[in-house]
């Protein structure tokens, strides 16, 4: 969601935060802004819409060595320059960037309204602000007086706060919304994502929960909300620049994509035993025997993550025969769950980061049930309060829209099941070498899927004007179908909904007419015929039919105006390929519609609130 970015050191503060916060676009923003510290005053730049409209504002901005800087999602008051970050106090003397949500504010400003502080903006962020300046007269330091601030606050935040009054220190602080470190010489970052800070160093610190990080340009301490040292060592990062640019490619979701074929066999390399028919993962080995005997999963995430984990509901108890229930992340901890001995929660999240799914964990941890996450965030939250997990190694994904992400989230659920199912007996080690066999073609048959670029594009042309779309399939498809729907939603405005095709006649055939674009997944699986009969029911209406199939035979070719060939494979595999036309078609209809691709209206990339 919101951006944040912090420099402290002798080079010139506005461009690294400018730059900084170019990185952080994807995440969804609506207004920006940079507080800067020139001549012991700090000067605050901030505008609704784009970066690139604050930097033309900082143009001729002079020298600072210090400064923050932050991209605002809209959650309390609407996207303006008042609500913009940077916020201050009364004074203007304490600004401060904050992530997440102050539950308690409007009690605060009651209260800080009647000791004589006066509000600019309809934020809660801003409370904190006046908060801080409210307890610095007594607590002599701007530490002291951010550690008592946030004593009093009831929420989430990630925040960075800067002071007239102290100019050679930032101070930070985190609860539920990430913040990173980044270590130079006589330097010193901080930020929300690491993207920000990859262009000027490799060595970082991840801030804690309820921990507070006190960065001079020499030195970065950090403490707990408490005033008790922590001692941390940096962590090294190891994706490059390389892997947050576009590399030729005109979107970052279209670079993303086409990087499926490496990012799929990342997610499995090393994984996969050829001779045992079985996988192993080093994030799992402690709990593997707890795995195995399980007596339920229960799977909770948000977004394309709840569509993966509903994949993992069809193969684990295809394969593992372990019953599976899927839950919103959302949802999870406000319907108080019941979970048994024998349970194991999984939480799925590419950020690691996103709220409700963390909020989700933490509560299953509370129940004391075995909660481990499947995470892409080397160092996120969730992968910090997992008990265990896997990684599923897609690297850095910028476009909001997810692809990438989701087919290497889907490769892991196998690779799970693949382990659960074969130490269970319930497949043979000729079986488990078979899937170990198909995993392994995977790369090659997703390259082959780019061959029907062309076709995509056609389809594109034909239905870029369509006001609403269908997506059907059956079986371990049907959650594809979801996830084709939301793909296309996301980033080319058009509304699509996706159902079992079966479900159709409960409801969303009274929407088909010769306007209606109806998307079917129709694989030579083991609902192949049950498809084609629910084809023939769009036909029979004047719906528009397009298909996608492994092979299109007669009676195909007969019943759908459009076909998008996938490479055949196993069933349980089969959603790893089937998604990546949709994928396609939703990036190149939403192209032709003029759309932000990568940034799409109201969206976040890592939602950290709730």
């Amino acid at each position: 969601m919101c951006g944040i970015v912090g420099y402290i050191g002798d080079k010139d503060a506005r461009p690294i935060l400018v730059e900084g916060l170019k990185r952080l676009e994807y995440r969804g923003y609506d207004s920006a802004g940079v507080a800067l510290l020139v001549d012991s005053h700090i000067k605050v730049s901030k505008t609704p819409g784009k970066v690139s409209k604050l930097e033309e504002m900082l143009h001729d901005s002079v020298f600072a060595r210090i400064g923050i800087g932050h991209t605002r999602w809209a959650t309390h008051g609407e996207p303006n320059i008042i609500n913009a970050h940077p916020h201050s106090d009364c004074t203007g003397n304490i600004l401060l960037v904050h992530n997440g949500i102050i539950e308690n504010y409007s009690a605060l400003k009651t209260k800080l309204i009647s000791l004589g502080h006066k509000f600019k903006s309809q934020t809660d962020t801003e409370v904190l602000a006046h908060l801080i300046e409210e307890f610095y007269p007594r607590a002599q330091s701007l530490e002291f007086a951010v550690r008592l601030a946030l004593k009093e606050v009831d929420g989430t935040f990630g925040i960075v706060v800067m002071s007239a009054s102290e100019p050679e220190v930032l101070i930070a602080a985190r609860r539920g919304s990430p913040l990173v470190i980044g270590l130079g010489d006589s330097e010193n970052f901080i930020a929300s994502d690491a993207s920000a800070l990859i262009k000027h160093t490799r060595e970082v610190i991840y801030l804690h929960d309820n921990e507070i990080a006190i960065l001079t340009k020499n030195n970065v301490a950090l403490k707990n909300l408490d005033d008790e040292i922590v001692e941390r060592d940096a962590e090294h990062l190891t994706f490059g620049l390389e892997q947050i640019e576009k590399g030729g490619f005109a979107h970052f979701m279209l670079k993303e994509i086409h990087e499926q074929p490496e990012t799929v066999l990342n997610a499995m390399r090393g994984r996969l035993l050829d001779d045992e028919g079985i996988s192993k993962m080093g994030g799992l080995r402690d709990v593997e025997d707890k795995i195995v005997d399980a007596r339920r999963f229960v799977i909770t995430a948000c977004g394309t993550s709840w569509h993966a984990a509903l994949v993992g509901k069809y193969i684990f108890e295809q394969c593992a025969k372990i019953p599976v229930e899927v839950d919103y992340a959302s949802e999870f901890r406000y319907r108080n769950p019941v979970l048994l001995d024998g349970d194991i929660v999984w939480a799925i999240s590419q950020s690691g980061e996103t709220a409700d799914t963390l909020a989700a964990l933490r509560e299953a941890k509370l129940k004391e049930a075995p909660a481990y996450g499947i995470v892409n965030v080397v160092g996120s939250t969730i992968a910090r309060d997992s008990e265990a997990g896997v990684y599923i190694h897609a690297g850095p994904e910028i476009g909001v829209a997810s692809t990438k992400a989701f087919t290497s989230q889907l490769v892991v659920l196998n690779l799970i099941n693949l382990l659960v199912a074969r130490r269970k007996g319930n497949l043979s080690l000729e079986q488990g070498k078979e899937i170990v066999e198909e995993m392994h073609r995977l790369p090659e048959k997703i390259k082959q899927i780019f061959n029907s670029v062309d076709q995509i594009e056609k389809i594109a042309d034909e239905f870029k004007g369509s006001r609403n779309f269908l997506y059907l399939g059956r079986g371990v498809n049907f959650p594809v179908a979801l996830e084709g729907a939301l793909k296309l939603k996301e980033i080319s405005y058009i509304h699509a909904e996706g159902y079992p095709a079966a479900e159709m006649k409960h409801g969303p055939i009274a929407l088909i007419d010769e306007n209606m674009p109806a998307v079917f997944i129709a694989l030579r699986d083991s609902t192949y015929d049950k498809v084609l009969s629910n084809i023939q029911e769009v036909r029979a209406r004047k719906g528009r039919v397009i298909a996608i199939a492994n092979e299109a035979d007669d009676r195909l070719r007969e019943m759908a105006e459009y076909i998008i060939e996938v490479p055949k494979t196993m069933e349980i595999l089969s959603p790893i390929l089937s998604v990546i036309p949709l994928q396609l078609l939703a990036y190149y209809i939403a192209v032709r519609r003029g759309c932000n691709v990568d940034q799409p209206r109201n969206l976040a990339k890592s939602v950290t609130v709730e």
